[in-house]
């Protein structure tokens, strides 16, 4: 916004900063808050909104079916260039290949088998929620995945969804050092959305955060009293679990809890799953973003919360 001939890039109420100005009910500046400047250390972030400002690589990869011809897609005005993605993908269909780190550390989510990409464009029109692009997973074999790389400490995870699915296991993100053919019972850091089965201490429709594996012997972990998270609606997801913390939130609010453990984490290596747990519990649905911390956010929780919930206005 302009005062006479300059330019300002912030306003101030006192000491207060204003992050939107309005002239009646017409928005006519806004400021843009790059979440992972002012939250800083994330072990690994994937949006298709800018996360820094200092970040200059491409939001995500994608493969066009009518070739199987692939290209980086950017950022314009701070969220994906759905232009250059739709006319990329003109008259077809669009998967995702890689959806790419914005924390600085590098570690890209890919997936190289065509049938198990997630999609990003449906006969040319680029797939949104609540008006804002978003990555659609099938529920069935849809994944990306990274490198491995060693986490220490605590998890924290946070993210923009829509879950479509209402029966079966649902893993967003996941973490988890496996053996393949055993993922489920491994050890592993994973948000799971348990829509349509039971088992152990779990009951139809809880949440799980787990920290170090799935089964009542490992520590720490959350299970949620009940669902928590409405299938076919834009949600907020944050969860934390240390030493003292074990706790999902859902839109902002605390869930009521089934199961709730703290101790401490052992150190892990593994790779992060976005779609499911390794080979299992695909998840059903979009994808706006999503990003881990290997560090209790529980001070700065309620801040990420805000900035997620002012740029996609989940509630």
């Amino acid at each position: 916004m302009k005062i006479g001939s300059s330019d300002i890039s912030a306003a101030y109420i006192g000491s207060t900063a204003i992050n939107k100005v309005y002239i009646g009910s017409t928005e006519v500046w806004s400021s843009y808050a790059y979440l992972l400047d002012d939250y800083t250390g994330a072990a690994a972030a994937y949006s298709l909104r800018l996360l820094r400002a200092a970040y200059t690589g491409s939001a995500i990869r994608v493969r066009r079916a009518s070739d199987n011809a692939e290209q980086d897609i950017g950022f314009s005005n701070n969220e994906l260039d759905t232009t250059s993605l739709a006319s990329f993908c003109s008259g077809t269909n669009g998967f995702v290949t890689t959806w790419y780190d914005q924390s600085g550390n590098g570690y890209n989510a890919t997936q190289t088998t065509a049938a198990y990409q997630p999609q990003i464009v449906s006969s040319g029109s680029v797939i949104t929620e609540n008006g804002k692009p978003s990555v659609q997973f099938d529920g069935n074999d849809d994944n990306l995945n990274t490198a491995s790389f060693t986490m220490t400490s605590a998890f924290s995870v946070f993210g923009a969804f829509n879950q479509t699915a209402t029966s079966g296991f649902r893993c967003l993100i996941s973490h988890n050092f496996v053996s393949a053919g055993n993922a489920f019972l491994t050890q592993g850091r994973w948000v799971l959305i348990r829509t349509g089965q039971t088992g152990q201490d779990w009951q139809l429709n809880d949440s799980v955060l787990i920290g170090d594996g799935s089964t009542s012997n490992r520590y720490p972990r959350f299970v949620s009293n009940g669902s928590v998270f409405t299938a076919n609606t834009q949600n907020l997801v944050s969860g934390i679990l240390s030493s003292s913390t074990s706790q999902i939130w859902a839109n902002g609010s605390a869930a009521s809890a089934r199961v709730q453990q703290t101790s401490s984490i052992s150190s892990e290596t593994g790779k992060v799953y976005i779609g499911s747990s390794e080979i299992y519990d695909q998840f059903q649905g979009k994808i706006q973003e999503v990003f881990i911390y290997d560090t209790d956010q529980s001070g700065n929780r309620t801040g990420i919360e805000t900035n997620i919930n002012d740029f996609y206005s989940i509630y």
